[in-house]
């Protein structure tokens, strides 16, 4: 019973041993059969390698041959070339060189005639100075008195003709000049055919009948103190049947005043509530029409960038008139016909239009402001930052400036042509030469006045006092006392400059 697993266990053994050697013997045979299959097969990848590499190297060796014949090619292209340019430079300095000798030739030949004519020009000096010598001897006088005596009696000869030939180019000239002038006017004017609607400024309301006026006094006259409290006017109803008039400097206030005094006559009620409301009302409106007006203005003549401010004071133009002209369609033209001008004349239209349109700014406020239209212009358009260029041009137009600038010249002939119109303004011939006229006889009225002119339509006039009577001090004097005996004895719009001048003119001749 002992002896059995013994047995089994020497078995167990011995054939583990023998597993064991079986094992080992086996798997070296896989092994070297494995090792046998990897060597194969890198020398598959050898071979395979060894025949691409091959390919790659005869694709390689058959680019560069074709490489090298290209260069080949061009760099025999090339030396062709080379030969073509190199014959013809060749050719080029033999044609320079044949050239150079012929300047050279020809250069010599020139010097040779200007020595040539150089002794010939000293022959004729020397004859020329012998002649002159002779005919001194002859005549018995020198060159320079000769020559004297040959011009005098020219010029003597001549002169007549002479004159009458200067006279004929300055009249031809001035003829030309005109014509042009003429034409370039005409066809700025027939570019612009600006209808303007003359709507005078009234200052008289008619009533419906003369109860009215009692009930625009209203009670212990308390209507009428309002009214003219709220619109800074003055009403004046005593003095013609079924109408009251209107008095007020201001052209907007009398505006106002006008429109607000019908409304409250179509309604009927007249009290001091209903007159503060209507009249607030009709300032409103007012102000919203000036605004709109400007702008439409601004719009109509295309100028860009002004300030409000001056755009607004612009629409308060419509509500001016000089001699019945409406002065903000006035602006309108004259800004219409500088820039029309400056574009036949070749000027800066944009700076015309600009100027011609605020040509007359000053008006806006001159009822208000000291001074010319033309000064409170200029301070208005400086103090809203317009250009000095656009203000140049627009102090001229009543020629209180010199006129520095084309554009100011164009702006004062488009103010001209604007106001001299036919149908401009309405002002009656016998008025207008009798305003003139008592305009000059006030001035030829004082002492040692020799002459006195009336000019800008009214508005300037010009005196002319004997230097013998009248010195510096004394006409200073004499324009104040004419200013102020105008100013007490006449009636006019806006404002009259008097221009005193004092001259001593003394003509000699120089022969």
């Amino acid at each position: 019973m002992e002896m059995e697993p013994f047995s089994l266990i020497i078995v167990a053994t011995v054939c583990l041993a023998l597993g064991s050697l079986v094992g080992y013997f086996t798997r070296q045979s896989i092994a070297r059969r494995k090792i046998g299959s990897i060597e194969e097969t890198l020398q598959r990848k050898i071979s395979q390698a060894k025949q691409e590499s091959e390919e790659i190297l005869a694709k390689a060796k058959r680019r560069a041959s074709s490489i090298i014949e290209r260069a080949q090619r061009e760099e025999s292209q090339k030396k062709a070339e080379l030969l073509k340019i190199q014959d013809l430079l060749l050719e080029r300095e033999k044609v320079l060189n044949e050239k150079s000798s012929e300047l050279e030739n020809k250069e010599k030949e020139l010097t040779e005639k200007i020595e040539k004519v150089k002794k010939i020009k000293e022959t004729l000096e020397k004859l020329k100075e012998e002649a002159v010598k002779n005919l001194e001897r002859i005549s018995g006088l020198k060159k320079s008195q000769a020559k004297k005596e040959l011009f005098a009696s020219l010029e003597a000869e001549y002169q007549k003709e002479i004159l009458e030939k200067i006279k004929k180019l300055e009249k031809e000239k001035e003829e030309r000049f005109q014509a042009r002038a003429k034409e370039i006017l005409a066809t700025v004017i027939q570019k612009l055919a600006v209808s303007q609607a003359q709507e005078l400024t009234t200052t008289t309301v008619t009533l419906p009948n003369e109860d009215i006026k009692g009930r625009i006094i209203g009670k212990e006259g308390r209507n009428i103190q309002t009214f003219e409290k709220v619109t800074g006017t003055e009403l004046i109803i005593d003095e013609a049947p079924e109408t009251v008039i209107i008095s007020a400097f201001d052209p907007i206030r009398r505006q106002i005043a006008k429109i607000a005094l019908e409304r409250l006559i179509a309604d009927g009620r007249i009290q001091p509530a209903r007159i503060e409301d209507t009249v607030q009302k009709v300032k409103e409106e007012i102000a919203e029409k000036i605004k709109e007006l400007g702008q439409q203005a601004v719009y109509d003549v295309g100028v860009i960038g002004l300030d409000p401010r001056l755009i607004n004071l612009l629409g308060r133009l419509y509500f001016r008139r000089s001699y019945g002209q409406n002065v903000l369609l006035h602006s309108i033209e004259v800004a219409h016909l500088a820039g029309a001008l400056a574009d036949e004349l070749g000027a800066d239209s944009e700076v015309a239009k600009k100027a011609g349109l605020l040509h007359d700014i000053g008006k806006a406020v001159d009822h208000q402001i000291e001074g010319s239209h033309v000064d409170i212009g200029i301070r208005i358009l400086e103090k809203f930052g317009v250009e000095k260029k656009v203000i140049d041009a627009m102090k001229s137009h009543h020629e209180d400036y010199p006129p520095e600038t084309l554009e100011a010249v164009i702006v004062h002939v488009a103010d001209a042509i604007s106001g001299s119109r036919p149908g401009a303004r309405k002002d009656t011939l016998e008025n207008y030469l009798k305003r003139l006229e008592t305009l000059e006889k006030v001035a030829l009225s004082f002492e040692g006045v020799q002459k006195a002119y009336a000019l800008q339509a009214g508005r300037e006039i010009r005196v002319f006092v004997k230097p013998e009577e009248v010195d510096d001090l004394k006409a200073r004097e004499l324009a104040r006392q004419i200013a102020k005996k105008i100013e007490s004895e006449l009636k006019y719009p806006g404002e009259i400059k008097i221009t005193l001048i004092r001259e001593s003119r003394i003509v000699e001749y120089a022969r």
